[in-house]
């Protein structure tokens, strides 16, 4: 498979980025969500929110990548094409999704930076970007919690819009984007 897009299919770069997203999406889901079970102050719950973090942070720096490979590639065409109105709508929840990937983790570093609370990135510590305010620390999780709560909806739209073209317009949207299987001569 060819690590570059081509006007009929994603290559194996977007492809891989596309599905290492989601597998980071998901995991830090899981982390910040998996931490309500265990008690305050335990290690485990302190262990899964390190890695919400480390997790949304790796997101953040990612996301950059994959919105160069983007938009310095060529995206393949839809066949059958789309009505306009669903490539408008496409065009608005890609970029809603790439706000979000951008917005949260950022959210997430300003508000440790504003708690006062260290900022873990895979053995490193990410330099504090606001000084310590508990008013402005609380905002801002509530905030990143709010448009957590919104990914839910970004990606879950996302997902199904992939399926309704694949089942019901029964176009290539969702082919593009799969790795291609071996095929037996």
């Amino acid at each position: 498979m060819n690590w570059k897009n081509t006007i009929d299919r994603y290559g194996s770069l977007s492809i891989a980025m596309h599905w290492l997203m989601l597998l980071l999406l998901v995991a830090v889901y899981v982390c910040i969500n998996l931490r309500e079970w265990f008690p305050r102050g335990s290690d485990l719950r302190e262990g899964l929110k390190m890695w919400h973090f480390m997790l949304g942070l790796a997101v953040f720096v990612l996301v950059f990548l994959r919105m160069a490979i983007r938009w310095f590639g060529v995206s393949p065409r839809i066949q059958p094409e789309p009505v306009l109105w669903q490539k408008r709508l496409a065009g608005l929840m890609h970029l809603a999704l790439y706000i979000f990937m951008v917005a949260m983790p950022l959210l997430g570093w300003l508000s440790l930076s504003a708690a006062g609370k260290p900022i873990p990135f895979f053995g490193l510590q990410l330099p504090a970007l606001l000084g310590v305010d508990k008013t402005l620390a609380d905002s801002l999780k509530e905030i990143h919690e709010t448009i957590g709560t919104i990914g839910y909806y970004l990606i879950g739209m996302h997902a199904a819009a992939a399926l309704f073209h694949h089942y019901v317009a029964r176009d290539n949207t969702l082919l593009r984007m799969l790795p291609r299987r071996n095929r037996l001569a």
